[in-house]
């Protein structure tokens, strides 16, 4: 049976269509464990001589966890008799303790006679824990070299990234270094490869600083990184917000001859993530003076940047303009451009632009149409659509379920909601983090804090871990109900499992306080989150003030908008609402009017609850003429009364005694709306 609403319906019935480790090496209690800085030429690693033990985790962390953990320094008796054979050839007996500038000789011997780099690093760590002997830095570098060219790149890199981490930030340490690699390279292309590997090094520690001036110092080399370590150098320093520096880089890729793809892409990501979308299109078009064409993915930055801040006919235009240029949008263009339209709820012109594009359907897409239908609160459709998905050939995924999820708890349908979760485990998708807080927050607005801990549990047996916003919602509930020793609990489960309360925590908290009549308490707490510096926001204050407020405690209310203005803590609308509710609750009008015109005169635009409230405050007290005065003033801000605004002037007249208050009050809020042009039945307020 079709479904009544179709994605592929509504658009016309498209048819969118490494090698072997090395088991030779000794245990030792550290490879590197501590160099010294001897002096320009030298850097020097103690190594203690080897035991019985088990192989040092430090040196598990510097060359990888193919280890062979054995008793003694037992190697393979084939490899043993290979290193003995050949440096007995040369005149080397291996029982002795050999010199640094031995090391390096056989370490070459070895590596021109086997080709081995795995072998030149079973002697290299052995040579070290058999005699404990001091290693040079001549003899590392060296070392480095063999493993590049020997393939193993992913040692060379455990030994400098301990070199730099180590030692790296050393006055002189990369000039010395950069020297000695220089000194014992034998090869050219192994020279730029260990170079590039080091300089990523210094990257990878953040010291990029450091990396600049190596990148600088191997100039005098004729040695440039590659197009990869440029790439890391630059997104390092956009990172940092040093853009010129990445820029002036980017330039000296294109003098070198250096294709800038994925790298300047990299600066139309860094200018659309800030919010800088023209300098994002001027980098976007700038790249025809370098020689080259935008691709896909750089139109799709900024297109995808545009959608985000709901810019969809800027978006949708450059989304026409790159076809026009010959470049094809992809699926992840598409997405962005469905999606956002979705968001906005123009699901009609979403389905033309995959009509005219012809863009098969993606997951993303379906996802995207059944995120909308369920915000809207239409289940039935995002069913049917959730079911075409499955009809094409597409899996729904974790946000697919989580979705329907979502929407069904939306309109209260709890069964339908469970239905769906079972569906999701049968089909053995694992639900989220997500997917268990959105039953958690249905329950707690329900009051059922119960079955929420039941949903909790669940949770925490799947191995998934709750979240902030999980721990706050159900807080959240804990308050409603009066269960403020609970709610304090979760705080101290948060803690204990390293989760950092954020400002709704707090206020969650404050306001279960407030709620429940321990304003001291709220006022503590408050004072305790001043003392640690925590960003306090305007709500935290505001339900403070609303609790002193309601009770007609304005001194203390005051006392707390004082200090919310010390921090620099600007009072909105609902601030000035508690605080003039609780006046006109008191009846002390005067004072809340007196509050109302300071509110107009800092720039604050009073809303309909606001200008309900002060027009009860009047009206109860029989000044109808001036609630009246409100009702005009509301209107010339374009604000319009509502019921609520009617059984105020119905209060007012019954307070003058007059014979149909509610006839009486009708009349007059017509006569206001007709004065201004409003053709508004003012019966319909009642």
């Amino acid at each position: 049976m079709k479904s009544a609403f179709s994605i592929i319906n509504f658009c016309s019935k498209l048819n969118f269509g490494r090698k072997r480790p090395c088991r030779y090496f000794a245990t030792a209690n550290s490879a590197l464990s501590s160099f010294n800085y001897a002096d320009e030429d030298c850097f020097t690693s103690e190594l203690p001589a080897a035991t019985n033990s088990d192989v040092d985790s430090e040196e598990q962390n510097y060359f990888g966890n193919d280890v062979q953990v054995s008793k003694g320094l037992k190697a393979d008796d084939d490899e043993m008799k290979l290193i003995k054979l050949i440096l007995g050839n040369h005149g080397f007996n291996l029982g002795s303790h050999p010199k640094q500038l031995e090391i390096v000789r056989i370490l070459d011997i070895l590596f021109e006679e086997s080709s081995d780099a795995r072998l030149c690093l079973y002697y290299f760590k052995w040579s070290g824990c058999l005699s404990g002997s001091n290693r040079s830095l001549e003899s590392i570098c060296r070392m480095i070299h063999i493993l590049v060219a020997g393939n193993m790149n992913h040692r060379a890199v455990d030994l400098m990234s301990h070199l730099v981490k180590n030692y790296g930030s050393k006055e002189g340490f990369s000039t010395i270094l950069l020297k000695l690699f220089y000194e014992t390279h034998h090869e050219r292309k192994t020279l730029e490869t260990t170079c590039s590997m080091l300089v990523d090094c210094y990257i990878k520690e953040r010291m990029v600083t450091a990396a600049l001036i190596l990148m600088g110092q191997m100039k005098s080399f004729d040695i440039f990184p590659s197009i990869w370590v440029y790439k890391s150098v630059i997104q390092a320093l956009l990172q940092t917000n040093q853009s010129e520096s990445a820029w002036d880089l980017l330039e000296e890729m294109h003098r070198q001859g250096i294709s800038l793809n994925y790298s300047i892409n990299l600066f139309i990501y860094h200018y659309c993530a800030k919010g800088n979308l023209s300098r994002g299109w001027k980098v976007l078009l700038e790249l025809r003076k370098f020689g080259s064409k935008p691709d896909a993915v750089d139109y799709t930055i900024v297109i995808n940047s545009l959608c985000k801040i709901s810019l969809l006919k800027e978006a949708t235009a450059l989304l026409f303009k790159m076809t026009a240029f010959g470049v094809s949008p992809d699926s992840v263009t598409m997405s962005s451009v469905i999606d956002g339209y979705c968001k906005l709820g123009k699901l009609d012109i979403a389905c033309k632009i995959l009509k005219y594009f012809r863009r098969p359907l993606n997951i993303f897409i379906y996802n995207s149409f059944i995120t909308k239908l369920c915000m809207e609160g239409n289940t039935v459709k995002a069913s049917e659509v959730f079911l075409e998905m499955s009809e094409v050939g597409l899996v729904p995924d974790c946000v697919s379920y989580t979705t329907m999820i979502g929407g069904y708890c939306k309109v209260g349908n709890i069964n339908r909601a469970f239905s769906y979760l079972g569906k999701m485990l049968k089909s053995g998708i694992r639900p989220s983090v997500i997917t268990y807080t959105l039953f958690i927050d249905y329950f707690c607005k329900r009051r059922d804090v119960e079955m929420a801990e039941v949903m909790l549990q669940k949770m925490i047996i799947e191995g998934l871990n709750p979240d902030v916003v999980t721990y706050n919602i159900l807080m959240d509930g804990y308050g409603k109900k009066g269960y403020l020793h609970k709610a304090f609990e979760l705080l101290d489960t948060m803690r204990s499992t390293n989760l950092t309360p954020d400002v709704v925590t707090y206020n969650t908290l404050i306001n279960g306080l407030v709620t429940r009549g321990f304003l001291q308490e709220a006022k503590d707490m408050l004072d305790e989150l001043n003392r640690r510096g925590f960003n306090i926001d305007v709500v935290t204050y505001t339900n403070i003030i609303h609790g002193y407020s309601k009770r007609g405690n304005f001194e203390e209310a005051f006392l707390v908008w004082f200090h919310m203005t010390d921090n620099c803590v600007k009072p909105d609308v609902v601030t000035c609402s508690a605080l003039l509710s609780g006046y006109c609750r008191e009846r002390r009008i005067d004072e809340a009017n007196a509050l109302f015109c300071k509110m107009l005169d800092i720039g604050l635009n009073p809303d309909l609850i606001l200008y309900n409230t002060l027009i009860h405050g009047f009206c109860s007290v029989g000044n109808v003429d001036e609630g009246c005065n409100l009702v005009k003033k509301m209107i010339e801000n374009s604000i319009l009364p509502n019921n609520v605004t009617h059984r105020a002037l119905v209060l007012g007249f019954q307070k003058r005694k007059v014979i149909d208050p509610i006839e009486s009050a009708t009349s007059k809020l017509q006569e206001i709306l007709l004065a201004y042009d409003l053709q508004i039945d003012a019966n319909g307020y009642i």
